[in-house]
């Protein structure tokens, strides 16, 4: 099942307050790349009947039912990088430039 750290679930609700999207589902959808890598999407929609519906740190989270399977085993999360600032990232086993986190 697909997961969101406390972090982006915090900056996906600023993103809906300043876009006016509060009552709106987080659309999450996928592509794979010949090398086996994954492109990411990401977006507030209202969603379809045939969406699958996933409820992960209190955020509504939509997707095709094609996407599921790659986005099954996922973790999204909101993290500092290198240079300073900030992003989401998607730490996912099903892709090929996935490396796992290291333990704490």
């Amino acid at each position: 099942m697909f997961k969101l750290t406390s972090n982006a679930a915090d900056q996906v609700r600023v993103a809906s307050r300043m876009g006016g999207t509060e009552d709106m589902p987080l659309r999450l959808s996928v592509s794979q790349k010949p090398d086996g890598t994954i492109d990411y999407k990401m977006g507030f929609d209202e969603g379809s009947g045939d969406d699958l519906r996933v409820i992960s740190e209190n955020i509504e989270i939509i997707m095709s039912p094609e996407d599921s399977p790659l986005l099954d085993e996922a973790i999204m999360d909101y993290v500092e990088l290198d240079d300073g600032e900030h992003h989401f990232i998607f730490l996912n086993p099903k892709d090929s430039g996935y490396i796992a986190p290291k333990e704490n």
